[in-house]
């Protein structure tokens, strides 16, 4: 494989529903944004636009990212294509729900309030659901592939895999917690925070607390393996034209797995962290030695993978391909 830029009009091509649902969620950041200058309402203790904003920032990347996944397929290309279209078909009213709670001023997730609130919460509940079975039909199809780059065809699925698990996690936040069963009348079910309230103070940007645990980020962690884990075996293969040890297709993928393993490692730690009711920015001893560990192994890991010479490149090894 080589490596070439891919122009737009190439990029629209890998799954067109896909592609127009990264246009739409690209115009709802720009609305958010116009929001979040102009709206200075506030919920739950933070701008009422940044929910928005977030989620069409997130999204698109995640369905861009599917979109080139997508293209790669030969084998079930059929289901893959299909399944990629549920994703789009999902998506867009996912997070156009979001915007609409946001514009009246409501929240969208764990909101019972009223008939209305609770049948929005519940349609967001049942599209994520097939949100998530879609991209496990998308992961399944993706194990069948055999693509030339080893490195390249493990870090797509590890990275899907822990993407999985990230979104699965978010299910975590919809229990109720004790005090809201104690309630009467309900009015929320779920939180993201553990053991301080929802809207207290957080981090600028993301709005992850600084006081307690939250769950949104072993969920954002895991969910953008699916981006970080590609990338580093795409980054991996722009060296090997420098470093004569990464022109070895085997120690790629042994330093993909690597990463993935430490990525995993890092997804189970945060979400360690979080169900303790510890903010992300104050771990404790226990914490800082379970990072240390993983950090370790990770390290050792790597020095592992590169310990033994790099054989004479055969004609299949040299500068790995990547897919545009």
């Amino acid at each position: 494989m080589t490596y070439a830029p891919t122009s737009l009009r190439q990029a629209v091509r890998w799954h067109r529903p896909l592609m127009f649902t990264a246009a739409t969620m690209a115009a709802l950041a720009v609305v958010a944004l116009v929001g979040l200058v102009v709206d200075d309402r506030t919920l739950v203790g933070a701008p009422i636009w940044l929910k928005p904003f977030k989620f069409a920032v997130s999204f698109f990347v995640y369905v861009v990212t599917l979109a080139w996944l997508v293209s790669l397929l030969r084998r079930g290309r059929r289901v893959g294509w299909w399944a990629g279209t549920v994703v789009a078909a999902a998506g867009l009213p996912e997070v156009g729900l979001i915007v609409a709670q946001a514009a009246r001023g409501r929240q969208s997730h764990f909101n019972v309030a009223t008939p209305l609130d609770t049948t929005i919460f519940l349609l967001m509940a049942l599209l994520v659901a097939v949100l998530y079975t879609a991209t496990l039909v998308v992961a399944v199809v993706v194990m069948m592939q055999r693509l030339p780059d080893r490195a390249i065809a493990w870090t797509l699925r590890l990275g899907l895999l822990i993407a999985l698990v990230g979104m699965g996690l978010g299910y975590l936040m919809v229990m109720p917690t004790p005090a809201q069963e104690a309630a009467d009348p309900v009015t929320l079910v779920g939180a993201h925070s553990v053991g301080v309230p929802d809207g207290g103070p957080g981090l600028p940007l993301t709005g992850w607390s600084t006081t307690g645990g939250d769950l949104r980020i072993p969920h954002f962690v895991g969910m953008h393996a699916l981006q970080v884990l590609p990338l580093f075996a795409i980054a991996l293969g722009a060296l090997a034209g420098r470093l004569r040890r990464l022109r070895d297709g085997r120690v790629r993928l042994r330093l993909v797995v690597v990463a993935a393993a430490a990525y995993a490692g890092l997804v189970a730690l945060v979400t360690w962290q979080a169900l303790r009711g510890q903010a992300l920015i104050h771990p404790d001893g226990a914490t800082l030695a379970a990072a240390g560990l993983l950090a370790a192994a990770t390290a050792a890991g790597a020095v592992l993978a590169l310990r033994r010479p790099a054989p004479a490149p055969s004609r299949q090894d040299g500068r790995p391909e990547v897919y545009a």
